[in-house]
């Protein structure tokens, strides 16, 4: 994982790794007076939290997305008394609940 990585979908830890790796390029410009390191290390994390919290609203939408679904299996299994697709949506809904209260904004 580098600063320089690239990828079409963000990632919490890519974006926890960049944030750590910019805070400490900072702290180490700070100590030795060097502008360059200081200005690199915060434009790296303000980088790596910005991705941190897309990655985060992304998991928290798809937890919504699987959370509505497994609602509309689970009515759909109850209507027509498939027990199979309302347990099934019952598990698809507990697991879009889960993703979305670890990833709350």
């Amino acid at each position: 994982m580098s600063s320089n990585q690239t990828s079409s979908e963000p990632s919490k830890a890519n974006g926890q790794y960049n944030s750590m790796m910019g805070t400490a390029k900072e702290a180490f410009g700070n100590a030795i007076g060097g502008d360059s390191w200081t200005q690199a290390g915060k434009e790296q994390h303000v980088q790596g939290e910005a991705e941190y919290n897309a990655a985060q609203v992304k998991e928290y939408a798809n937890g919504t997305i699987d959370r509505a679904g497994g609602k509309i299996d689970s009515v759909m299994g109850a209507v027509t008394g498939d027990k199979q697709q309302q347990m099934a949506g019952n598990v698809r809904h507990d697991k879009g609940r889960v993703q979305q209260e670890a990833n709350q904004p």
